[in-house]
């Protein structure tokens, strides 16, 4: 698992697990404490999942088996307890104070950028950021709030690149993808990695030749059957979160390891171009 946070595991897989997959995670995670106690007839006991089910689950998340999935539960409830910023509860509730709710919000935020950091895969970001460098053209990809993120990509890549560009309509997404090639790199960002629209434009950006880059929470979701390299956030969104800066934040800290990357591999250039914007955009101030 490359010492990443079990419960930031299953929180990545959680959208392709089955339904009883999905009632034991829900369980694991609200009980993350008790866990490492159980044996695995007392978890099958209290999560209504069978003992051939918990097993199949441990080997989802790339473990040998129940005894693994432990150890893996009390390596990651150490790395809590050396963290304080993960033993608050983050749950905004009705009553809570001006004071509480913001530092509930800031800790939320630092948690995103915490799981996505700890998510990180440096082969990819090495191999998507080369990429970047040797296209001759850098497409945005998003819908909804993605395309947002998507705008804020394009913005950061065009200070110091003319290569940069973003695709607004979702119709244009998909005439654009339909002709792009193998000297093309294509950056599509999705929270869920389930909305129709991101996952045709992935299809059809990667049938065309275009290497693609996914930037999505789900290592598990239908859009990255069809990215050659995969970048996980760590945000956690529920289903009437729906654009959440946390979610937001975790996607634009992937934006930004990217772009400093490739300003520092393609150092003399980039900081050419980045003079060059930033005296046509002090144009403009007063």
């Amino acid at each position: 698992m490359n010492n990443v946070d079990v419960f930031d595991r299953i929180s990545t897989l959680y959208n392709s697990f089955t339904k009883s997959e999905k009632r034991l995670a829900d369980y694991i995670l609200k009980q993350r404490d008790q866990i490492m106690f159980m044996s695995i007839t007392e978890l099958a006991e209290k999560s209504k999942v069978g003992e051939s089910g918990i097993f199949r689950f441990c080997k989802n998340l790339g473990l040998k088996g129940y005894q693994e999935f432990k150890i893996s539960v009390a390596q990651s409830l150490n790395s809590e307890e050396n963290d304080t910023t993960r033993n608050i509860d983050t749950e905004i509730l009705l009553n809570d104070s001006l004071d509480v709710l913001a530092g509930k919000v800031k800790q939320t935020n630092i948690s995103a950028l915490d799981q996505t950091y700890n998510l990180l895969d440096y082969e990819d970001l090495d191999k998507a950021v080369e990429k970047i460098i040797e296209a001759e053209r850098i497409r945005f990809f998003g819908i909804g709030s993605s395309l947002i993120t998507a705008m804020e990509g394009q913005n950061k890549f065009l200070r110091i690149t003319n290569k940069a560009e973003v695709i607004i309509d979702s119709h244009f997404q998909v005439m654009t993808a339909a002709q792009m090639n193998e000297r093309e790199v294509a950056i599509i960002i999705s929270y869920s990695g389930q909305t129709k629209d991101s996952i045709e434009v992935a299809r059809i950006a990667k049938e065309s030749g275009a290497f693609v880059i996914a930037i999505t929470r789900f290592s598990k979701s239908p859009m990255i059957a069809y990215a050659d390299v995969t970048l996980l956030c760590g945000a956690n969104e529920g289903p009437l979160q729906g654009g959440s800066l946390s979610a937001k934040i975790s996607q634009l800290y992937l934006l930004d390891v990217l772009y400093f990357e490739y300003f520092k591999k393609t150092f003399e250039v980039s900081k050419e171009n980045k003079e060059k914007t930033a005296r046509a955009v002090a144009d403009k101030l007063v």
